[in-house]
């Protein structure tokens, strides 16, 4: 219950808040390349249904549907503008729309890719599933694309195991020091 409403005050202020930030990063994404501003990702929500979420696109429109690290060479289809979003996760800001609506949380494991089959099974087995995904996540904090799935899957059974108020706290700090660095982002 806190969480919830934790997560419901956030994204409401950062929504309410952030508006200006949103449309100029918006009408910057449009100016950069050709398509919409938003990219309405099909993710695996808690219980393994599908939802889907909406990021700034950093990538090209005709990039195929998959995640970045099986693309044979991710950088010639991210944008300009999409490296600078990718590196300081500016491109996650409209999930605070999901959050809001209840798909997400701002903290639990980052929401798979609906054709992420393996990464799915794997957080089925270990019972992450039940988790709400996050925002941002103890995986996302401790690697993020440099992570393998199978220790993807660990550090979100550590979270599912460790999870309170607190812990969401400290990783709320931890990705916002990794935002501001830009570490752990490889494409």
């Amino acid at each position: 219950m806190l969480k919830r409403g934790f997560d419901i005050i956030v994204a409401l202020a950062g929504l309410l808040i952030g508006w200006p930030v949103l449309l100029a990063l918006g009408l910057a994404v449009r100016l950069d390349s050709p398509g919409p501003a938003l990219h309405w990702s099909r993710r695996v929500g808690q219980g393994n249904r599908l939802f889907r979420m909406p990021k700034f696109r950093t990538m090209r429109t005709d990039t195929p549907d998959v995640a970045t690290h099986l693309l044979e060479d991710p950088g010639r289809w991210i944008t300009p503008l999409g490296r600078f979003l990718r590196r300081t996760s500016l491109d996650e800001l409209p999930q605070l729309w999901s959050v809001l609506v209840g798909d997400m949380s701002l903290v639990g494991p980052r929401p798979a890719l609906f054709n992420q089959d393996d990464l799915v099974a794997l957080r089925t087995a270990a019972g992450v599933e039940r988790l709400r995904p996050g925002v941002t996540g103890w995986a996302q904090v401790n690697g993020r694309d440099e992570l393998p799935i199978p220790e993807k899957v660990k550090l979100d059974a550590e979270y599912l195991a460790r999870r309170s108020f607190l812990f969401d706290l400290r990783i709320i700090l931890a990705t916002a020091r990794a935002a501001l660095t830009g570490r752990g982002v490889s494409h």
